[in-house]
């Protein structure tokens, strides 16, 4: 997943950094010219509301807890990157499909040049 939302960055120019841990989260690419930072979230680990954001039907206490553990971990990251004045950006899973990544390229760039 990473290596889709990365490959239509690089040849434009934008470098970036790969999971800083200087910043709250580890995000998986950080502009640091530009304060900006991008996640690429798995759809079923972060509780996305699509197909893919599913959540099991066994053991359910179990996933429950972990991905809104996730989600609680994912908005204290923003909240810290939005405090220290960083731009973030989500693309989730389902998103890099085929299908779907021109769309996903546009919002990237649209967000990089904002």
């Amino acid at each position: 997943r990473d290596m889709v939302v990365r490959r239509p960055l690089h040849g434009p120019g934008y470098r970036y950094v790969l999971h800083d841990r200087r910043l709250p989260g580890s995000p998986d690419l950080a502009f640091p010219g530009r304060r900006k930072v991008v996640f690429v979230h798995g759809c079923f680990w972060h509780g996305h509301d699509c197909g893919r954001g599913f959540r099991p039907s066994s053991n359910v206490d179990f996933w429950v807890a972990k991905i809104e553990g996730n989600q609680a971990r994912d908005s204290r990251h923003t909240a810290a990157l939005k405090a220290l004045g960083w731009r973030v950006f989500v693309a989730w899973e389902c998103e890099t499909r085929k299908e779907q990544l021109d769309v996903l390229e546009r919002r990237l760039l649209d967000f990089l040049e904002a």
